[in-house]
């Protein structure tokens, strides 16, 4: 038997700073060894619609939805089986089910070895679910599947998924809940000794969704010697002692959801604890008195937003010479409270947006209070595009405690940003999914069957 792992790009898109997707080194991982496996990853190479084997299997988002279904219209039409999983099918299960022949809701770890056996059977199920979350114990990904790809060098590694928090436009609250979920920290650390010494990403969407035990993962951490970066919520910043120990440990840099300067918006997307405490001021202090790179990330669109918000937040994270940030317009997903408010409210401009056909990426998918659909979209990517420009990059770079406190710090900043500085214009009005064949010669054509 073989099976092929596909990863959807949004669409005719190719990647200069695509990471290893971790989902397919676990499911490679849970997959028995008699069984053939390969990863395409579209956002580096074309999919190989013709090439013989017995089971796609794809992990879908809501930007690489419409690409996914064609690419799956595609395989299906050849006679070849696709199952897809993900936050997406999750989300929309009627929808993604015109399009697989099986989908796997939720995790996949505890299904994915019956997924396979019913495919060797050819007795796949229409949908794969679970009562409770698994646990994430005893599982190491696979990362052969990844070699002799372009990936960036950063190795990709997971300690725990879910998140404390109940932001009103998040995902990650609509797929988990408040289930909280972390791997035993020896096999974390195991992991990491197993790799090249690359530097590490933990990709947690919030390593600070459980304090104890992210304290717990920071002091194994210590002996390593490695250099690591995340993603947290900002409350890190106000316990005493923990961004100390991060530094410690390895950390040079943070994801941290700034979101807005106005508290009427935080209050809005169910987030006002994040500018508690000593406020942002005082987080960002902390944080860079213990050597760490901000990166931070800003939201527009919500009822208090104004024209001159991307104003007042380009200036916040120029001036506090932030590592990287990103100006995005707020784009309801399906299953958030957000999309459900916006929908009752009649203010979606496309429903669904993901499968629009004139939908581009970066543009506005509702209509705003304070501003026009056009100055949302326009003011985010102006704010992207004066972030990045070289005389902000030499501006921010020039931080001693966090982005010039070393070389390496150095390395990582200018080589991030001078991709970013291109990323954002090669994104920018991107539709989703593929062209029609007649406008790429040389391409297979890829059917889009049931896709407006």
């Amino acid at each position: 038997m073989h099976i092929s792992f596909i990863k959807p790009s949004m669409g005719d898109l190719r990647s200069s700073d695509a990471m290893t997707p971790l989902a397919f080194g676990y499911l490679s991982a849970m997959t028995p060894p008699d069984v053939e496996r390969v990863l395409y990853d579209e956002r580096l190479e074309e999919i190989p619609l013709d090439e013989p084997t017995d089971l796609v299997a794809m992990t879908v988002e809501t930007y690489t939805a419409r690409r996914a279904y064609q690419l799956a219209d595609a395989f299906r039409a050849r006679g070849v089986p696709v199952v897809m999983g993900g936050y997406h099918p999750t989300f929309v299960p009627d929808e993604a089910a015109r399009h697989a022949d099986a989908l796997v809701l939720g995790d996949a770890e505890g299904v994915w070895p019956r997924v396979v056996e019913d495919a060797r059977r050819r007795r796949l199920a229409p949908r794969y679910g679970q009562a409770a979350p698994p646990p994430l114990a005893g599982i190491t990904p696979d990362r052969s599947i990844f070699q002799g790809k372009g990936y960036a060098p950063v190795r990709l590694v997971q300690y725990g998924r879910g998140c404390k928090w109940a932001c009103d436009f998040c995902s990650i609250h609509a797929f988990y809940g408040r289930n909280l979920r972390q791997r035993p920290v020896r096999e974390v650390v195991e992991e990491i000794e197993a790799l090249d010494g690359k530097l590490v990403f933990l990709v947690d969407d919030n390593i600070f969704a459980d304090e104890a035990r992210a304290e717990e993962l920071f002091e194994a951490l210590v002996p390593l010697g490695i250099r690591w970066t995340c993603q947290t919520s900002i409350d890190v910043a106000w316990k005493p002692g923990m961004v100390d120990l991060m530094r410690r440990s390895g950390c040079i840099s943070v994801l941290i959801g700034f979101e807005t300067l106005d508290p009427a918006n935080l209050k809005q997307m169910r987030k006002a604890w994040n500018a508690k405490a000593q406020g942002y001021e005082g987080a960002i202090e902390r944080l860079k008195d213990a050597g760490l790179m901000i990166y931070g990330t800003f939201v527009h669109g919500y009822d208090r937003d104004t024209p001159d918000s991307f104003e007042r937040n380009l200036e916040f994270a120029v001036r506090n010479k932030f590592f990287l940030a990103n100006f995005n317009p707020l784009t309801p997903t399906p299953a958030t409270s957000l999309y459900e408010r916006l929908r009752r409210e009649g203010r979606l401009i496309r429903d669904p947006w993901w499968l629009d056909p004139s939908y581009r990426y970066g543009h506005a998918t509702f209509h705003p209070r304070g501003m026009t659909a056009t100055e949302l979209e326009e003011g985010c990517y102006r704010a992207r595009t004066r972030f990045n420009t070289l005389s902000s990059i030499a501006r921010r770079a020039f931080d001693r405690r966090t982005n010039l406190s070393s070389l390496y710090n150095l390395g990582v900043f200018l080589a991030v940003n001078l991709i970013s500085r291109t990323e954002i214009h090669r994104k920018q009005d991107a539709p989703l999914g593929a062209r029609p064949p007649s406008t790429q010669p040389g391409r297979t054509p890829v059917p889009a069957e049931g896709l407006p």
